[in-house]
């Protein structure tokens, strides 16, 4: 019977408690943080976390559960954010590889077109090899142009 008066007593003392504002004091360089405005200084009443109201938390009831609830769910739409953030850096991150792989086997034809072009004798062969030079560097000047 004593465990729950005491219960009790503090259930009532601690309703009253309620998470308040901080104030930011500043005095000659000098910041400090505490539940009440400084005596001499410049004092800065700051806002509470994001996600939490101050009609959460001044509620005749149930403040701590709609706080706690809409923290809940600030962290939840956080992760999925940065979960969607994370696929779509996978994704550039597989569009980049790949246009690279691209890049690299165009200049690699280039490279087998030149060497075309050298070992050609003169006339036609050569004439067609000079041709697929061309347009190989022009493939690969639209395709990566750096």
């Amino acid at each position: 019977m004593k465990r729950f008066l005491f219960l009790l007593g503090a259930g009532v003392f601690s309703a009253g408690l309620q998470a308040q504002g901080v104030v930011k004091c500043s005095d000659g360089g000098q910041t400090s943080y505490g539940d009440r405005p400084c005596a001499h200084g410049r004092s800065t009443l700051l806002p509470p976390p994001a996600g939490i109201s101050i009609s959460d938390q001044m509620g005749p009831q149930g403040g701590d559960a709609r706080t706690l609830l809409e923290l809940e769910k600030a962290r939840i739409a956080r992760e999925k954010a940065a979960e969607k953030q994370g696929r779509v850096e996978v994704r550039q991150a597989r569009a980049a590889q790949a246009q690279r792989k691209k890049c690299d086997k165009l200049r690699l034809r280039r490279k087998w077109a030149e060497e075309d072009l050298v070992r050609s004798a003169h006339g036609p062969r050569q004439e067609a090899a000079r041709i697929r030079l061309r347009r190989q560097l022009e493939t690969l000047a639209v395709e990566c142009p750096a």
